[in-house]
């Protein structure tokens, strides 16, 4: 049979750097923009390595530009890389690692007692995938370069001049190959927020990003001369306090455990992890550890002191003693087992026992030297299980009426008769007359409409009681279909765009704040997965004779009306229902010519701390921040 024949002249031995430019996504999680900057991030993970070892403390990351594509320069002040001859190969040990997979310091934990870069493939796939490497070493008084290209090598090590004295070092300079990547530049905001956490992390370390990528010079420096405590005042910037930080710091042969923790006047946990300063966005043992540990904490001391919540009817949860926490932890250890090459969760299962235990001890000595700070935080722990229980009514009462979960949709839900997520869309409008006109105007197969009446409930200030029984929220997370915070299930979503069209004065715009605040604090997924958009309808229709133009900024109406000698009609759009349905389709929901915004989460340290201080309770802190940034408004609707 043709085309069925499989023998050992069709198997293909690709090596190292062709391997991983056939299958790039295996090494660097994606060939976006995640991808492109997660190269910068391996780089710079050595440098952090060789700091954390002792052996550096000043890190330099050059930003440029060549060729409408960026290009990232990472230089540290640590003891260079190796460039002597390897007996085994026979090549400098600096070509060793930039070309071979699995090959490094940082396997025997000699060279490097805890690190960041375990596999010993970070250089070699930043090698593989940019269209040039150049690799600048100080040792030994002497400075040696070796260039390199798509994983080989393009010129040999040579050493080109004389280090100035007890001055060593690596200058790492490459540029992401535009054939592997769709992305062409480092996403500046979490670059930011990594080269923040680092300096937290990493005390008494200088970090200096320079970006020249504009043409202009530009300068920030991260330095904390604390950490650990520095870090969680910055987290916690907005919020007020509940009780004083708790740092805790445990150092064994192999383990170092650090913690900072603190009680807010928040309603969820913040926490931050990492693990040999990588950040594991999706947890793992040492997380696990310390919730085992917190919960185990409090309950035992309110067991011991005749707390146990019982006398009221509710039991304390682990939840409740996690509700307003801003917490971060960061382990330093060898050997760490991450899953995956882009290490995003911690695997190993030794760690939760550290973790806990260390917890655990630290806690409950804390619990007793402090009573008044204790007393605090089993107030906010009992008034956590009393909003939850409150809570858990509301929602087997919502259930009961079919208003939370279950088949029966809400009655004003215009909903599609395409039945695949994949190829429906939601809007959510306010008001019944922006609603008329978007059921007319839409597209009935594969756009739903669902109607809002007036503004939503304020999620920020409110408790989840208020939340669980609103019935506005209820009607959105029916239409949704996939459930809400730990009950969120994405297989259930009904719709893969979930648009909301708001009309184009303050009042929309508040709305619209006010259903972000909902999204990021309750249905956070449906952010992360690219599922919320914002529609962009016309703030102008300009007319002129028979033509017809539509204008969605103040700028764009100038340039229009520049065009036509300033001689047109002009009709400014207050509100969708002013506008005709053709119109409103024709400019807003046709998939062909509208204008969507897709909401994403860049610095969630900064989304956290905005939604704080703009939507939260503290009304003098608002204030506060509204007259120290009232100069930066670009755009004031009166």
């Amino acid at each position: 049979m043709q085309g069925n024949e499989y023998s050992a002249k069709d198997i293909v031995v690709l090596s190292g750097p062709q391997g991983v430019r056939k299958r790039p996504a295996m090494y660097i999680g994606s060939t976006g923009s995640g991808g492109f900057l997660h190269l910068l991030y391996e780089v710079l993970d050595n440098a952090i390595d060789e700091a954390t070892a002792g052996f550096a403390d000043k890190i330099v990351i050059r930003l440029s530009k060549e060729d409408n594509s960026d290009v990232a320069e990472v230089n540290d002040n640590g003891r260079g890389i190796p460039v002597d001859i390897i007996p085994k190969v026979g090549k400098p040990a600096l070509e060793v690692i930039m070309t071979s997979l699995h090959s490094g310091g940082k396997f025997e934990n000699k060279a490097y007692k805890v690190s960041g870069g375990l596999h010993g493939v970070g250089l070699t796939v930043v090698n593989s995938l940019s269209e040039y490497t150049e690799v600048t070493v100080k040792r030994d008084g002497k400075v040696h370069r070796q260039r390199f290209s798509r994983g080989a090598v393009t010129s040999e090590l040579e050493a080109i001049g004389t280090a100035p004295e007890n001055e060593s070092g690596t200058t790492i300079k490459f540029k992401p190959d535009i054939e592997i990547f769709s992305a062409r530049s480092f996403d500046t905001i979490e670059l930011t927020e990594r080269l923040r956490d680092l300096s937290f992390l990493n005390p008494g370390i200088n970090i200096t990003l320079i970006d020249e990528r504009d043409g202009e010079h530009k300068v920030k420096e991260y330095f904390s001369k604390s950490g650990m405590p520095d870090f969680i005042n910055y987290l916690k910037n907005g919020k007020e306090e509940v009780t004083k930080p708790i740092v805790i710091k445990k150092q064994t042969d192999t383990v170092r455990v650090e913690i900072a923790a603190q009680y807010v006047n928040s309603y969820s946990e913040e926490l931050l992890s990492f693990v040999n300063n990588i950040k594991t966005t999706e947890g793992g043992t040492h997380v696990t550890g310390f919730h085992s540990a917190l919960t185990r904490a409090i309950t035992n001391y309110m067991q011991k002191n005749k707390r146990n919540g019982k006398d009221n009817g509710t039991n304390v949860e682990g939840e409740d003693t996690r509700e307003g926490l801003v917490v971060i932890i960061s382990i330093m250890m060898q050997n760490p087992e991450f899953e995956g090459q882009t290490k995003e969760k911690l695997g190993n299962p030794s760690i939760k026992t550290v973790v806990e235990n260390t917890t655990y001890n630290e806690l409950s000595k804390y619990f007793e030297e402090t009573p008044a700070e204790v007393a605090k935080i089993i107030a906010k722990v009992m008034a956590a299980a009393d909003a939850r229980e409150s809570a858990r009514r509301a929602r087997e009462l919502a259930r009961k009426k079919s208003m939370f979960e279950g088949a029966v949709l809400p009655g004003k839900l215009a909903d599609c008769t395409e039945s695949d997520p994949e190829k429906s869309e939601i809007f959510i409008v306010e008001g019944e007359s922006a609603a008329g006109s978007s059921k007319q105007a839409r597209d009935r197969f594969t756009q739903a409409i669902l109607p809002l009446k007036g503004k939503i409930l304020n999620v920020e200030k409110a408790t989840e009681e208020k939340i669980f029984g609103n019935a506005e929220l209820h009607t959105m997370v029916t239409a949704f279909g996939a459930g809400i915070k730990e009950s969120f299930n994405a297989e259930g979503l009904r719709y893969k765009r979930i648009i909301l069209l708001t009309d184009a004065d303050v009042d929309g715009s508040h709305i619209r704040t006010l259903l972000l605040t909902f999204f990021y604090r309750y249905l956070r997924p449906l952010i992360e997965k690219g599922n919320i958009y914002i529609g962009q309808p016309p703030l102008y229709k300009v007319t002129k004779g028979r033509e017809t133009k539509y204008a969605y900024s103040d700028a764009q109406l100038n340039e229009i009306m520049k065009a036509y000698d300033g001689k047109a009609t002009v009709q400014r759009y207050k509100g969708l229902g002013e506008m005709n349905p053709d119109q409103l389709w024709e400019t807003t929901m046709d998939p062909k010519h509208r204008v969507l915004k897709k909401i994403t989460i860049g610095d969630t340290e900064m989304a956290n701390t905005m939604f704080t201080i703009l939507m939260g309770l503290d009304v003098e802190q608002r204030r506060r921040f509204l007259e120290e940034h009232s100069t930066e408004v670009k755009f004031l609707d009166v």
